[in-house]
């Protein structure tokens, strides 16, 4: 399937009855496990790429980096990959649309970007707007269907209180997906009650992040949420098992923690074929 027909695939993915369910890789062999369990399509997470590279989450890995991983990951599946770009490697719009050119160039079918800055404040409306406009019409120019997910964190970052969150949420929602989103990402939101009222205020799919309070993917479906991500939890998960296994060898001298392993043979065949 060439990129423009996986793209198009994709944003049709987010308009179906059923949910998309889109785990996160961070690197080439995790992409490839998602692949063979038999997701339909796959994110990037920026905050494992980072911590794999040694960076914290943010901006602090090179651009170039994350685009070389990026291109690592899509190379190895034949599933659509969508990119994590943060807030979009600024502080310009023209900076983001370099950041956008080159996920392009790499063969991910979307992005992320988030409207939440370091400082934990949020983007300004009408700024962040602009720059997902600016996104679209490259994306057109190109003549590609790019699909652009709008992440909003007002949750994620407990900013204002809970009704003022949810209005704002719902507000920002709409604003983006008219500048030419085709859906808003909303972090944070775990309780059922809230999360119809997102579906019901939002004029576009609706994509939450899941956690171990998050209701399970057919409830979400029930509910009317169109994507569910994961985002940087698989690492974080794979990481504290790794602090597990240190953990054992250090104080008992022992390797239980290892003994439910893919084998050697298998991971070699999978990454042969990249």
């Amino acid at each position: 399937m060439d990129r423009h027909k996986q793209a198009r695939y994709f944003r049709d993915l987010h308009l179906q009855p059923e949910i998309l369910v889109l785990p996160n890789a961070w690197d080439a062999v995790s992409a490839i496990i998602y692949e063979q369990t038999g997701f339909s399509a796959i994110g990037t997470t920026s905050a494992g790429i980072a911590a794999s590279l040694g960076y914290p989450d943010g901006e602090y890995i090179p651009r170039e980096q994350l685009l070389a991983y990026t291109r690592r990951m899509v190379d190895s599946v034949k599933v659509p990959v969508t990119a994590d770009i943060v807030g979009g490697y600024g502080p310009g719009i023209d900076q983001i649309l370099d950041t956008v050119r080159g996920v392009i160039d790499c063969g991910a079918v979307g992005i992320n970007i988030e409207d939440g800055l370091a400082d934990n404040k949020l983007e300004d409306l009408q700024v962040q707007a602009n720059k997902i406009d600016a996104i679209r019409r490259l994306a057109d120019r190109m003549n590609f269907p790019l699909v652009i997910n709008a992440r909003i964190d007002l949750y994620w970052l407990s900013i204002g209180d809970r009704e003022d969150r949810l209005n704002q949420a719902i507000r920002r929602a709409n604003v983006y997906i008219e500048a030419g989103a085709d859906c808003a990402f909303v972090p944070g939101v775990y309780e059922p009650s809230m999360i119809k009222e997102l579906v019901t205020g939002i004029r576009g799919p609706l994509n939450l992040l899941a956690g171990p309070q998050s209701p399970d993917t057919s409830q979400l479906e029930k509910l009317g949420v169109s994507r569910v991500s994961m985002g940087s939890g698989p690492i974080r998960a794979v990481l504290a098992h790794v602090r597990k296994i240190s953990e054992e060898l250090y104080h008992h001298g022992t390797y239980t923690s290892i003994s439910d392993q893919i084998p050697y043979s298998q991971v070699n065949q999978w990454l042969e074929k990249k």
